[in-house]
């Protein structure tokens, strides 16, 4: 399908987001395809135009002085729209909420603009917080021994080591280089470029070990070398680790349901938590931006709590007819 053009603000808007705000390309994506959705349905209201297929609707030439004449209304017919026509889930429509905030406060704050920002007043709608899904210790053993032993073997052992002592995203595992490790400390690019440090436990370092003098696969593209190198001597995607998780997941006899690299990240940070880890220490090493995403994982003080209750020797239910005797 060939891909829109797109208004030259809007243009501008995502250069700003990549350049200057850090934002990942993944996002910048995202961003995109919220934006765009957008301006076709409101060219397609403006013109009353059939919302069955907004895809044939050119926005290229969507004006600073048609932007100007947005209203709140304007966006909450589009939130209406996403939710009953399209079927976006709340966490979906929370997502283009936050587009429209981040490119209407940019039309004002940033580029003078607008006059009027009307996604000022707009709500975020409520998300009923999950509980994250994870694996217990030997859930996780049964996991790692479905490994198969074969030439990635201990490139794949260490890639899992590092999801699940050190917590981290799968994005980052990707990014990681050789320059990467210095002696026992890791250096980790999160979401925004943001750097952090976190030290390599003793399993790491084994793993690391093994998988370096495995005879490993050479790199065959630019730039720095990764560390971690697909068999065809290139930089791993997520989509490819999410495969081998996958893999290992049915080789080890697990089958755990829909179990994917941020599973892995899961259960770390779950175990982390449960092993006495602080809730700050654990934002460190997670790269949380908000003490408050940490917070997730102290579910296992509700669940521990419970069977704490749940044991308790007074708790003995008794009928009714027993006090009636």
């Amino acid at each position: 399908m060939e891909k829109p053009k797109l208004p030259k603000i809007m243009r501008d808007f995502l250069v700003y987001l990549t350049t200057i705000k850090g934002k990942s390309q993944r996002t910048r994506k995202e961003y995109e395809y919220d934006l765009t959705l957008f301006f076709r349905f409101y060219i397609a209201i403006q013109n009353e135009h059939e919302l069955s297929d907004l895809t044939k609707i050119d926005i290229s030439t969507i004006s600073i002085e048609e932007i100007r004449e947005m209203t709140l209304e304007d966006l909450y017919l589009f939130m209406e729209y996403c939710e009953v026509q399209r079927g976006n889930s709340a966490s979906a429509r929370a997502r283009k909420v936050a587009t429209l905030k981040s490119f209407f406060k940019y039309l004002k704050g940033k580029r003078r603009l607008v006059e009027e920002n009307p996604a000022d007043e707009l709500e975020t709608p409520k998300i009923g917080r999950k509980r994250p899904i994870y694996m217990n210790i030997e859930e996780a053993t049964q996991f790692i021994d479905g490994i198969q032993p074969n030439r990635a073997s201990p490139r794949n052992y260490c890639m899992m080591m590092f999801f699940l002592n050190l917590g981290i995203r799968v994005t980052e595992l990707c990014q990681l280089n050789k320059s990467s490790i210095q002696g026992r400390y890791l250096t980790v690019v999160g979401k925004g470029n943001k750097e952090r440090t976190v030290y390599l436990n003793d399993s790491c370092v084994q793993a690391l070990a093994d998988y370096e003098n495995s005879g490993k696969t050479t790199f065959k593209g630019e730039g720095e070398e990764p560390l971690f190198i697909s068999q065809k001597g290139t930089r791993f995607t997520r989509q490819t680790v999410a495969k081998i998780v996958k893999r290992i997941n049915q080789q080890s006899g697990l089958q755990k349901e829909r179990l994917t690299p941020h599973k892995l990240r899961h259960t770390s940070a779950t175990m982390m938590y449960k092993s006495g880890a602080d809730i700050r220490s654990l934002q460190h090493i997670l790269g949380h931006s908000s003490v408050a995403t940490t917070q997730i994982y102290t579910h296992i003080e509700n669940e521990e709590l419970q069977h704490v209750l749940e044991n308790n020797p007074f708790n003995i239910v008794r009928s009714r007819e027993q006090f009636i005797e």
